[in-house]
């Protein structure tokens, strides 16, 4: 492969994780500060915005300290970006590059929630979170939660 073509595939994955992690924040942003935590928006049957937070890795789980999953999801992140960066220089298809791109981007996302998120916003139970509030953050930095928001009810449950 020459250099034009690693260089369009590495610019390509780049837009993409740009893209995307802009998308994801401005989204997080917006349900922070217009939904109170558990409201829902049905946007159809199969698919809600429903604003929950999640503390800690996949569904909640808690198995380390804060500090320790976000020091964590930071290394875990720049594992990612080297892997990436090895898929580009090794010809492999854009299809793949862009899928690795899309979890980097949602990888990289989550990481700027758990940094960020209790410093700049108060808390959401009962309320709609404030940006910058007068009284600080509800979380120091590295301590913040993970908004999640897209919730797709397709099995039906007791």
């Amino acid at each position: 492969m020459n250099e034009q073509t690693r260089a369009t595939k590495a610019w390509g994955a780049a837009a993409i994780i740009l893209l995307l992690l802009f998308l994801d924040q401005a989204f997080k942003i917006w349900v922070k500060t217009h939904m109170a935590l558990g409201e829902s928006i049905t946007i159809f049957p199969w698919f809600q915005l429903y604003f929950t937070e999640n503390p800690g890795m996949a569904f909640g789980m808690e198995f380390f300290n804060k500090l320790v999953l976000s020091v964590f999801r930071i290394v875990a992140v720049v594992g990612i970006g080297y892997y990436l960066v090895q898929l580009i220089r090794k010809e492999y298809p854009m299809g793949y590059i862009v899928c690795i791109a899309m979890i980097f981007a949602g990888a990289l996302g989550n990481i700027i929630d758990s940094v960020f998120y209790g410093v700049i916003f108060n808390h959401s139970y009962g309320q709609v979170a404030t940006l910058m509030p007068e009284g600080g953050g509800y979380a120091p930095l590295l301590h913040g939660k993970v908004v999640d928001m897209l919730y797709f009810p397709l099995i039906e449950t007791t």
